[in-house]
């Protein structure tokens, strides 16, 4: 028993080093995200001619097995899609015009006293995509449940047709990143020295945003699963920027990502600051 469990010992750490190998690599090209029309022709071209029951009851909830290893160099997504925007922004920057109002962040986050300029990823979950959302990088988890603010979510429909159509639309149909019912996910991390946010917005017939541990305050690891949003929604991820700590982005608007396997956001130490 000894010598077999050395042996799966042995290629469990052969997998890793081959896992993390893969992610330098990944990591030293800016990931391996792919723009949205490989992404369209790959692999949702295949399955758009299978009946939409198998879809809905097959297809949307699985769940891949993934690696779950630690690279404290960077940020990964916290759920399968396609990329809307990654920008940087101050507290009342828009984070999206929509009919000619802006949204700001402090308006998606519903928090009117923030006041961090942060680095900003919207993420856009299709029905194609795996719905399993990770931890982005570790640390220690809350999270809390913020109503509609009208009577009822938002569709999320015509942006999600836009995106299939490989022409996003965002301008006209995004009043429910702000409006949308919401789960806001608090992860602090002591190695960062900071908080940042994991933020799930619910589509208009979504059943539920369902957390798999309704424990506060526990500690997960980075890319560890911690919840599912079922049909359709959207996962936006957070960091307010830190004076000890550079964060770059290493997507665009208009690729598509897979949580665990692709990084996003490279950290490095601030002039002056020891290395994460």
């Amino acid at each position: 028993m000894v010598g077999l469990f050395r042996h799966h010992e042995r290629r469990r750490e052969v997998a890793n080093g081959g896992m993390r190998e893969a992610a330098a690599a990944r990591a030293g090209r800016g990931g391996m995200a792919r723009p949205l029309k490989d992404w369209l022709d790959r692999e949702v071209a295949a399955l758009r001619g299978r009946p939409l029951r198998w879809l809905s009851e097959s297809h949307f909830f699985r769940d891949p097995d993934r690696p779950e290893w630690s690279d404290t160099g960077f940020f990964f997504p916290p759920a399968d899609g396609i990329v809307l925007y990654a920008r940087t922004l101050g507290p009342d920057e828009p984070v999206l015009d929509v009919k000619g109002r802006s949204f700001s962040l402090r308006e998606l986050l519903r928090m009117p006293g923030y006041d961090r300029r942060s680095l900003v990823i919207g993420i856009f979950m299709t029905f194609y995509d795996v719905h399993v959302n990770r931890i982005p990088y570790a640390g220690r988890l809350s999270w809390r449940e913020l109503d509609p603010i009208a009577t009822h979510n938002y569709p999320m429909l015509p942006v999600e047709q836009s995106l299939l159509a490989g022409a996003p639309e965002l301008a006209r149909a995004g009043d429910y990143l702000v409006y949308n019912q919401r789960v806001l996910n608090t992860v602090t991390s002591l190695e960062l020295g900071l908080r940042y946010y994991v933020l799930q917005v619910a589509d208009y017939d979504v059943d539920c945003i369902t957390p798999f541990c309704l424990k506060q305050h526990r500690s997960f690891a980075q890319n560890q699963r911690f919840s599912q949003i079922r049909y359709g929604s959207q996962v936006d991820l957070i960091v307010p920027l830190s004076p000890r700590h550079t964060f770059t982005p290493l997507v665009e608007a208009g690729v598509h990502v897979e949580g665990a396997v692709d990084p996003i956001v490279r950290i490095a130490a601030a002039p002056g600051e020891a290395k994460p």
